[in-house]
Formats: structure tokens, sequence, C-alpha cells
């Protein structure tokens, strides 16, 4: 096979769109709570393959309604998802995807999962968002304080003007009173 050929095929692979999107479900069936998270998202008619965390050059965020217009029951798409779940009435529960992206377009970004307990939306979006700006700003030559506060260290990514963009897709729920299992999905998912 030619090079050009290889390249071409390798290329077909790599996202061009992504979106995100979240949801809850709950069920006596830990499986089924799953799944009812997944329609809630809008992609459980999707077969899912869990992919690391590579934001991809030229990649373009685009809204939750755009993508699930280009996508079709059964088709294979590749995501970057974070779950949770209980049983446990009452408990609080969180999954989050952070996404940070260079300023330059020719660069990767990163996606980062988190999943919590006893966090609120805030924290637990503000912690995956922290983690992916971090894993860029190493790979950038950003230099920063791991043990500085998420402000001081945003303050000091907004000043390199390496990192353009980071935010967070989260899902938090309260288990469930009568323990039925309570599952929360964040996702980005990535499109050709």
């Amino acid at each position: 096979m030619s090079d050009r050929r290889t390249l071409d095929i390798g290329l077909q692979y790599v996202p061009k769109k992504a979106f995100m999107t979240r949801g809850v479900g709950k069920h006596k069936e830990k499986l089924t709570s799953f799944e009812m998270a997944l329609r809630k998202a809008g992609i459980a008619h999707l077969n899912l393959v869990r992919v690391s965390s590579i934001f991809p050059p030229h990649c373009k965020l685009i809204s939750k309604s755009q993508g699930l217009s280009l996508v079709h029951p059964g088709q294979v798409t590749f995501v970057v998802m974070s779950e949770n779940s209980t049983n446990e009435p009452h408990r609080l529960i969180a999954a989050s995807v952070g996404i940070a992206i260079p300023s330059d377009p020719n660069l990767y970004g990163y996606l980062s999962e988190h999943h919590g307990f006893g966090q609120r939306e805030k924290v637990a979006g503000d912690y995956a968002e922290d983690l992916a700006a971090s894993m860029l700003a190493t790979v950038l030559g950003v230099e920063f304080d791991p043990n500085a506060s998420w402000d001081e260290k945003r303050e000091i990514w907004r000043i390199s003007g390496k990192i353009v963009k980071t935010k967070n897709i989260t899902q938090t729920a309260v288990g469930d009173k009568d323990g039925l299992w309570t599952t929360v999905v964040a996702a980005v998912v990535l499109l050709p």
C-alpha cells in the first residue's frame, strides 16, 4: 500500500466535528439505568466506542442538535465519556468531561473524564476542565503551579495565549430515594 493511501485511510478516522451531551437514568437494574442515561443524552441508538483524550486538530465543536442530525442508528461512533452510578439513596453523583482547545488550530487539544461523589455540577465541571487544560498546558510548555487555584491557573493559561477555550459538560444527580440505580453520563461525541 502506498504511503499516500495509508495517510488517506488514517485521516478518515480523524474526527472533524464534536458535540457534547449528558443524561440521567434511573431503574432497578444498573445496566438499564445506564441505557436510560444514554437515551436522555440522545446517543443510546449508537454503537459507542470509547477513545482516549485527544481533541483533534481542526475539529469543530457543534451543537448537540447539529451532531445528532449527522448520526444514524447503529453507527459506530467514537466518544469520550464519563459515567457514574449509585443505588445509595440521596447520594450525590457526578460525571464530567472537560475540554481544552489550543489557540493554534493545527495543534490537538485534550478531553478529560472525571466522575465523583458529593460534588456539585460546578465543582465537578471545573475539575474536569482543569484536568484537560493541565494536560494541554504540559504539551504546550505553559508553566503553571499544579497547586494553584483554578482561577489562578485559568489566568496563567489566558495570559500565555496558547489555550483559547476550556469548557465542560457535566451531569449530576441525587441517588433515588427508594434505592433504584441512578446513573449519570457526560460525553463528547466525535464525528467524521
